[in-house]
This record gives structure tokens, sequence and C-alpha cells, in this order.
């Protein structure tokens, strides 16, 4: 293991701090002692070093699940972090292979969370880790004032359109200086959609241009279930056509589909980015929002949305350091208590799915689809989103529907459990990982020979994309599962999907 340094190291003792500032500053890290609980369970077996795409890349141990686990624990211990060691949490793409590696059932997702928040909402008093360049808080400033709300990123999506015409994006993307000086702008032009044109998606509107969905959608032949629909953040500027496809899929399963007008961002962006106080907010107006909608079940068609959702007991749970005290207010005649809260999100959060596992519930329940499907000769390679096959352990559902499709022929991609460097904001932050993964990860997926790669999640979706389309010769296009099943239910050629 990599040796903790005075001055230059990860970590400075506590003893730099000053006579007891680093048991107040521990103390305040973790009150209640549940982080120290968790990393004490980690046995240093080393499973998780495979498993993880950052150690894969570079062979660090500081940079593995391992390597982070000990500087949480040197933080815990009153130990001053450094920039470098916020370094090594910011390089972390929080995929969750490791917990899924691992034999000790360490929740590592809750420690690197928790550790985020040192940097992103220190605790009163001295701050565990030092603060970020100004350059780097503004960046971030930036990143969180848009993504998670759709209006601002539909309002960008014209400037966005006329820099693509103007190819400013290509030029941008050559230039060594705006590389050096400003990745994440040109990372975010080569991920934008429409950009490149090899990147293709079924369907794909403009950048922006709303598809109008209606808040109720009618079940077709007998209603089975009554459904909410959360129509996400960039799946619905970006990927309208997506959540259109959810809405008929659903419907032609027999459920009423409820979309609810006032949702918004359901926090999963700040909560994996240690903004906690913020998805705080998100969650509890999600949780408003689909309590009024009534509904037997809430169907999620985004791995990250879904796996966040389901975690909103832990997130709205007395916090340590009270840290979400700010946020607790509701609405009137609602109660805002820590317990009120506990009891309503344990409500809502028992009724989230995503589409396959819904549906494969539904399948359980009656035995069959009710919608008939119809043949569609394509082949297919499911690409396994993080936040669906690790953080929900949702893996076999989505192969299932596809495979059930008459025609369709199922590919897996070698090496499938390893994230294609999307992760939330991760290529935005971390472009030149996330370009290394990208990469692995289209030389991967064109090896299956299919024709068509399918995910369930944005974000893999506009970064497969744009991967593929950065490799030479014609490249398969990309769809959500929900897409092929509308295919194969409203009897549309292989074409409809594929472009070819």
């Amino acid at each position: 293991m990599t040796p903790v340094t005075r001055g230059d190291g990860p970590t400075q003792p506590p003893e730099r701090r000053g006579t007891g500032g680093g048991e107040a500053v521990a103390g305040a890290l973790d009150p209640s002692g549940e982080l120290r609980s968790a990393a004490s369970d980690c046995v240093h077996c080393g499973f998780c070093l495979p498993a993880c795409p950052t150690y894969q890349l570079w062979g660090e141990e500081m940079d593995s699940p391992r390597g982070r686990i000990h500087l949480i624990t040197q933080a815990l211990d009153g130990s001053q972090l450094t920039a470098e060691a916020s370094a090594h949490f910011d390089r972390c793409l929080g995929c969750m292979a490791c917990v899924t590696a691992c034999p000790s059932g360490v929740r590592y997702d809750r420690l690197i969370e928790a550790a985020r928040t040192w940097t992103e909402e220190p605790p009163p008093g001295p701050s565990p880790a030092p603060a970020r360049s100004l350059r780097d808080r503004a960046v971030r400033a930036a990143i969180f004032a848009t993504f998670p709300y759709p209006r601002r990123m539909r309002v960008l999506t014209g400037p966005l359109r006329g820099v693509q015409w103007a190819r400013l994006d290509r030029l941008a993307g050559r230039s060594r200086a705006v590389q050096r000086l400003a990745p994440e702008l040109s990372s975010a032009l080569r991920l934008a959609p429409g950009n490149p044109p090899g990147g293709r998606t079924p369907g794909r509107r403009s950048p922006g241009r709303r598809a109008a969905l209606p808040g109720r959608v009618p079940a077709r032949g007998q209603r089975r279930a009554v459904v909410g629909m959360l129509t996400g953040c960039v799946q619905q500027v970006f990927f309208p056509e997506v959540n259109a496809a959810t809405a008929r899929v659903l419907a032609a399963e027999g459920c009423d589909v409820i979309i609810p007008a006032g949702q918004g961002c359901c926090g999963a962006l700040s909560l994996h980015s240690g903004r906690a106080s913020e998805a705080a907010g998100f969650a509890r107006r999600t949780i408003a929002v689909f309590e009024q909608a009534g509904v037997d079940a809430i169907v999620v068609n985004s791995a990250g949305c879904g796996s966040a959702m389901k975690e909103y007991g832990a997130l709205l749970a007395d916090p340590p350091g009270a840290r979400h005290d700010s946020a607790r207010q509701d609405s009137a005649g609602q109660d805002g208590t820590v317990a009120g809260w506990a009891a309503r999100t344990a409500a809502i959060s028992g009724k989230v799915r995503d589409l396959s596992e819904f549906l494969a519930e539904l399948y359980g329940q009656s035995g069959v689809p009710q919608a008939a499907r119809h043949e569609l000769p394509v082949r297919v390679a499911y690409h396994d989103a993080c936040h669906l096959a690790h953080a929900q352990r949702i893996r076999q559902q989505p192969r299932d529907l596809l495979q059930a499709i008459p025609g369709l022929e199922l590919a897996e991609v070698g090496d499938g459990a390893t994230c294609c460097g999307s992760a939330g904001v991760y290529n935005l932050l971390q472009p030149e990982a996330a370009r290394e993964l990208g990469e692995r990860k289209a030389a991967a997926v064109r090896a299956t020979g299919a024709a068509l790669v399918v995910s369930a999640n944005p974000g893999c979706s506009l970064q497969i994309a744009t991967s593929l389309a950065a490799t030479d010769g014609t490249a398969p296009a990309v769809a959500h599962t929900v897409q092929v099943l509308d295919a194969s239910i409203r009897g549309l050629p292989a074409t409809a999907l594929t472009g070819g």
C-alpha cells in the first residue's frame, strides 16, 4: 500500500492541526460512528482491485477502493486530508463495481459519498480537506446550475446547435489550447447530442426539441396497474424519445401511466457528487410530487435516477452533524420532522422500480406480456449500466426482456461489468480518464459485431455513442432497452433502430 507521508502525502497527521483539532474534526465527520464501522469491514483482501476501473487504468493503490478507504480511515482518525487525497476521491467513478466484488459486503458507496461531502459540504469547524481552487469551484457551480434543471438545459441547446452548425465544436476538440485550458468545455462539446454525426441513436430529436407527453397515458386493453413515470433531466432534454417509448410500452402492457407535471431533478447527480444538501432538496420535491400522483409504482428509465431514489431513506435520515437541517421545511400540512420524512421516504422509495424490473414483476404476476412482440432481426450488444447492475443488482431482467423478442440475437460485451466512463458528470470533470474508459468500452462493443448497443442510462448512451463514433468504420447505433421493446411491439423494422 502506498505509504501515508507527512507534508506532501495524501494526509497530514493529527498533530499538524494543533491541540485537539484532529479529534474535533473526526467527531464532526462521523458522530454516529457509522462510517468507521463501514470502513472497518474492509479486510484488505484486494478483490476490489481488478474490478475498479481507475485501478485498471493506473495501477495506483490510492486510486482503488481499498486505498480510498485507507484515506477515509486516516481522516476519521483525525488526519488532515491534502489536495492529493481529495484528488483520489474525485477520480473515483462511483460505479460500485467494488461493492459487487467485495466478499465482506463493505458499503463503499456510503463511504465515498460521505468523503465527497467533506470537500463539497464540510461540517462546521476546521475543514477536513482543503478548499477547491476558484476555477474548480466555478466549473462545478456551472455544471450543477445547469444539468439538474431541464429548462436551463433547453435554453443552452440553442447556442449548442449554433456551435455544432458552425463546426466550432470540432475545432475546439482539435485545439490543444482548449483541451489544456478548458478540458471540461472540450469534453462537453464532444459529448453533446448530435456531435459527432457518427454517434447514432434512433429517433433522436434535436437537443431541446420537446416531445410533449400528456399527464396521463391510458392503458391499452385490460388495466393491470397505475404507474408514475419519472421523466428525468438529461433524459427528457436529450432523449425525449426514450420517455415517449417508455409511456407507450407501459400503456401497451396494461398500465395507466401518470406523468406528473411538477417533477424535476431527482437529485442523483448531486448525491453522487457529494452535494448531499442539494440532493436532499431535490428528493423532497420528488417525493411530494409522486405522493400526490397516487400510483402503484414509480417507473424509472434511468439507472442513476432509480438508484438514487431507492436510497432516499439514507439521504433523508437524520444526518451526521445535521447537515440537512436547513432543508427540513416541507409544504404546508405535511410532517416535516425526521420521523415524518422517514415514513414518507420509505413509502415512495418502496414503489421505485427500474423499467425492466417493473415489467419482470408484472409478467411474473400474470405469466405473460400483454402486448405481442413482432420479429426484430438484429444483433444487440447489451451494456450493463453501473447503477443498474451494481447499485440496484438488476442484470437479468433487461436481458430476459430482450431475449423474448423474436429474431433478436443478444451478444454480451466483454468485460461488461466495467464502467464506460460516463458516471454522472465524471466525463466532464475527469475527461481524460473517461475518454480512455470510453475507448475501451467502444472496442469491446465493436468486438461483438452487433449493429445495435443497448443501455438503460442516458449518460451511458451519450458516452458510448461518442466513443464509438471516434473509431473507424460505421458505428453501431445506440438505443435504450425500452426503444427495442417499443419497436417490437409496434412492428417496426430493425432499421428503425439501427438506421441502416
